[in-house]
């Protein structure tokens, strides 16, 4: 839950008790006043102080609650009322290198490249609600592959370890499968990305080639 929906849960929280308190004062001032009409003897204004007192506790019951139930909690991880099959890690970051994608049909350039560095991740599928990349052909899932950037941990030549933004690329149990350079990727396991890595979705003839600003093609 963010920080946002605690401010608006707490300040929810805070006013049904306040009027549940004010309705039991009323109810008890009813009781009161009903005891009063039963030592007068006025069966029709008992009557009346029951009926009334019964009306506000029902009300107090059918007042919404603003706790979060199981199932409003299961939905949280949605966007345009769909739920998500990928959560970012922790050590997702917002890539420093200006990666592209250049897609390609049967070898032939399609288009402008899809500039993939401005989001810390970007979702694959035919789920066009909630995929950055949409994938329309029909073997492709709705929600089929994501790509991560990640900080991760990279030796370096002289042996000495450092801290780098990397792509990773996770197939999110697609029924017919992400690969890389040919190769199909196993399901929910992060594969790191070089450059010009080839990927491709399904049964799609459409490759998705990786490349940078200043990558020589």
């Amino acid at each position: 839950m963010s920080p946002e929906e605690h401010r608006h849960r707490g300040r929810h929280e805070s006013h049904p008790s306040s009027r549940v308190s004010r309705s039991a004062a009323h109810i008890e001032d009813i009781n009161s006043r009903g005891g009063e009409a039963s030592r007068n003897g006025d069966p029709d204004a008992l009557a009346t102080m029951n009926a009334t007192a019964e009306a506000l506790e029902a009300k107090e019951k059918q007042k919404p609650s603003f706790e979060l139930s199981g199932k409003l909690a299961e939905e949280t991880n949605r966007v345009a009322g769909v739920n998500l099959l990928y959560s970012e890690p922790p050590e997702a970051r917002k890539s420093e290198i200006r990666w592209r994608l250049y897609v390609f049909k049967d070898g032939e350039p399609l288009n402008e490249p899809l500039y993939v560095h401005r989001m810390t991740c970007y979702l694959f599928g035919r789920e066009r609600k909630v995929a950055d990349v949409p994938t329309d052909h029909p073997s492709c899932s709705k929600q089929h592959a994501v790509l991560q950037y990640r900080l991760v941990e990279k030796e370096q030549l002289d042996g000495m370890m450092t801290k780098k933004i990397r792509p990773y690329l996770m197939d999110l149990d697609s029924t017919n499968g992400t690969f890389i350079n040919g190769n199909r990727i196993e399901p929910r396991r992060y594969y790191e990305l070089f450059e010009k890595d080839t990927i491709k979705f399904g049964n799609s003839s459409r490759e998705y080639v990786l490349l940078h600003e200043n990558s020589t093609e």
